[in-house]
């Protein structure tokens, strides 16, 4: 079936990021929706077109839940991006409402939950977890077996060596080397990581 029609949630600077992966995966017409004062069409204006298929241009992770909550209310088809350039084992796991950008590299019997956000050129390591509503930002590398979190966001250049767990809604700061566990709620950063 030819890709013809999309909406995307969030009309922001990562929101366009999203459009680029949308085009890359062969989607002609690209509509933003953003609930904003600003030109675009909000939710209301198309809560009856659940026809057409959705993705998620929001980088918060808590918004991005609620807006993922909301559309599954209104029964649309929350779909995932994957760009052609991405390197994707084949026994790799990816649920709804994710989008995996330029560069990824995710490695065998990896599970990657919905809503969740591989940033450009990051790299995901073989069995690794990432719960839902995460955000792994541009160049983080995780080693083997490493498991995130719900809401969790690991900033730019982070990496994680193996067998870590990061509990859900922590904050690694960017540039930071995690060499041990992470309890939930925590913020934590630098060379190696530690709570702030």
């Amino acid at each position: 079936m030819e890709k013809i029609k999309l909406f995307i949630y969030g009309a922001s600077g990562h929101g366009k990021v999203v459009a680029d992966i949308a085009k890359d995966n062969g989607f002609k017409e690209i509509i933003f929706i953003d609930d904003g004062d600003n030109k675009y069409l909000t939710f209301e204006n198309i809560k009856t077109q659940n026809h057409i298929p959705i993705a998620l241009g929001i980088g918060d992770n808590f918004i991005r839940n609620k807006i993922f909550k909301k559309l599954k209310r209104f029964n649309f088809n929350i779909i995932t991006l994957i760009h052609s350039s991405a390197i994707i084992s084949d026994n790799v796991t990816i649920l709804d409402g994710s989008v995996v950008m330029p560069n990824v590299v995710i490695n065998t019997n990896t599970k990657v939950g919905k809503g969740v956000i591989l940033n450009t050129s990051c790299i995901i390591e073989h069995d690794n977890i990432i719960k839902d509503f995460v955000h792994i930002s541009p160049n983080v590398a995780l080693a083997g077996n490493v498991k995130v979190g719900k809401f969790t966001h690991i900033g730019i250049g982070s990496s994680v060596i193996q067998n870590i767990q990061i509990e859900k809604k922590c904050i690694i700061g960017a540039g930071s080397v995690v060499i041990k566990n992470i309890t939930k709620n925590t913020k934590c950063a630098g060379v190696p990581a530690k709570k702030i």
